[in-house]
């Protein structure tokens, strides 16, 4: 799938996800090949891009330099309805306001995924 594409559905703020055409899974973080089956055809299918915060972590200290004097931030696991767990930010709520089970919605920031409370 294009960057093109993908830009496009991150304007709409539509999230998409791997599936795998073999054992129909979806999977996540992207592959070349399905980790279940070993199938290659892998297709990006929009999600509904609701979930739940499974498990999250507040950094108070960064070592990744592009996100350096941005903390504290939240990076969370995300289960999604779909039957798969996705990784990211949560924003627009302060670090110490998250929750294991807060639902949470995908929000699109500089076109990455990112969870915001629903």
């Amino acid at each position: 799938m294009s960057g093109h594409t993908d830009a496009h559905r991150a304007a709409r703020g539509e999230l998409a996800i791997q599936r795998c055409t073999s054992c129909d899974r979806r999977v996540h973080l992207p592959e070349s090949a399905c980790p279940w089956c070993g199938g290659a055809e892998l297709v990006f299918e929009p999600v509904s891009g609701e979930g739940v915060v499974h498990t999250f972590t507040v950094v108070h200290r960064s070592f990744a330099p592009g996100y350096r004097g941005r903390e504290p931030y939240v990076m969370a696991w995300v289960d999604l309805p779909e039957g798969v767990r996705a990784f990211g930010h949560v924003v627009g709520c302060a670090p110490e306001e998250v929750r294991i089970g807060m639902p949470v919605r995908v929000t699109f920031v500089d076109e990455l995924p990112h969870w915001r409370p629903a």
